[in-house]
């Protein structure tokens, strides 16, 4: 999950990293009481969303009294950032500038440990800094048991060349956000940038932070950080029936038993879509391991309750949960689905293989749903679907 600035800096005073006061608003009036709140001669007004390029949107504005905050909360609120909708804006203390440097630390996947990465030149797009001068950029390899002591941490500041009268404080920071990141499972910790003061004074001016969903179960506090605002209520509606469901923007429902199965099948989909006039896929669905009634029906009542989706493209591998155990939970699903009053209208495609394949496949021929084909073939499979999807558009 990622979360808003203003969630990200709460979260840096919760570990003592040193930030500036702000204030979060939703209108041009609470953005006006928040300036006078503040009691400064300068704030920043910058929009809150999940993207990147804000400043460049001019979702970023300099008031000096109320009123401009609150006619520059008015300009942000409602602008549309790289398709990120502005709810509220952030009302944040101004600062003098005397050197902006970048630190992060994040969950590296592809070498299975942890990297922190730091500069002494921020405030410019990372990316950016890493492609036109790698060499300003270091890199440094955390490792999970040792993490970022204070020994570490100066390793980390004396590769990024942070200037010597400030490393001392970097070096605090940079141990304060490690604990934040341990603390708090997550997968990154960004502040772009860490500011040094005229007088002096390091502060963290920007943050930015990716929490591990998988680690929500430890953190029950961390469903105050979910934008309600932002969920898409069919992703929602299946987060509460425990389904690994994303929203797409296709017509061929989607359900697999596996991530790696599924994504496979959103390719297959979209490359026989466009056979078909650009049929895309309308979901990605992983009933994982389990195939029940009730985790078939609710997989099918999710995606047929997209009004995008006109047929729906079921590819089961059978592994530890046999094919016929599928078929039948299919079948099941189907009376389920009836009995909520929620009989399938739209086309169904089913491909079964693996463990089983051919009894379930018999199940399914003997139980002859209604609206529901059966094609041997992945690609067969998803040819015939992105067909039905075209015809029903």
């Amino acid at each position: 999950m990622d979360l808003f600035e203003y969630q990200a800096r709460d979260l840096f005073a919760a570990h003592g990293v040193p930030v500036l006061d702000a204030i979060v608003a939703s209108t041009p009036e609470e953005a006006a009481a928040a300036t006078e709140k503040l009691g400064v001669g300068l704030v920043v007004v910058k929009a809150q969303v999940k993207t990147g390029g804000r400043g460049k949107a001019g979702g970023v504005k300099l008031a000096r009294s109320p009123q401009e905050a609150a006619e520059h909360a008015q300009a942000i609120l409602g602008m549309d950032i790289n398709g990120h909708t502005v709810h509220r804006v952030m009302i944040a203390k101004g600062a003098d500038i005397a050197e902006e440097y970048y630190f992060s630390v994040l969950l590296d996947r592809s070498n299975r440990t942890y990297l922190a990465m730091a500069s002494k030149d921020g405030g410019m797009e990372i990316e950016q800094l890493a492609v036109e001068r790698p060499e300003a950029l270091a890199r440094i390899p955390v490792d999970a048991l040792e993490g970022i002591d204070s020994a570490k941490a100066a390793e980390i500041v004396a590769a990024g060349r942070f200037p010597a009268e400030v490393a001392d404080q970097v070096t605090a920071v940079v141990t304060q956000l490690w604990n934040l990141f341990v603390a708090e499972d997550a997968t990154l910790v960004e502040v772009n940038p860490l500011v040094r003061t005229p007088d002096g004074v390091i502060l963290a001016l920007d943050g930015k932070v990716t929490l591990d969903d998988n680690a929500t179960f430890r953190h029950p506090e961390h469903e105050a950080f979910v934008d309600h605002d932002a969920a898409d209520p069919l992703e929602a509606s299946a987060k509460a029936k425990n389904l690994n469901y994303v929203k797409l923007d296709g017509s061929v429902g989607i359900i697999g038993n596996g991530a790696g199965l599924v994504m496979s099948t959103l390719d297959v989909v979209a490359y026989a879509g466009e056979e078909y006039g650009g049929v895309r896929p309308a979901n990605f669905l992983d009933i994982g391991g389990g195939a029940s009634a009730e985790v078939m029906a609710n997989g099918l009542e999710i995606i047929l309750s997209d009004p995008q989706v006109k047929s729906v493209f079921v590819n089961v591998f059978g592994g530890i949960t046999a094919c016929d155990a599928v078929a039948n939970g299919i079948v099941q699903a189907f009376a389920l689905l009836e009995s909520r009053g929620d009989r399938i209208t739209h086309p169904l495609v089913v491909r079964l293989d693996g463990n089983n394949a051919e009894l379930g496949r018999q199940i399914l021929t003997e139980a002859a749903l209604p609206h529901l084909e059966q094609v041997d073939t992945m690609d067969g499979a998803a040819h015939r679907a992105a067909e039905l999807a075209a015809q029903e558009a």
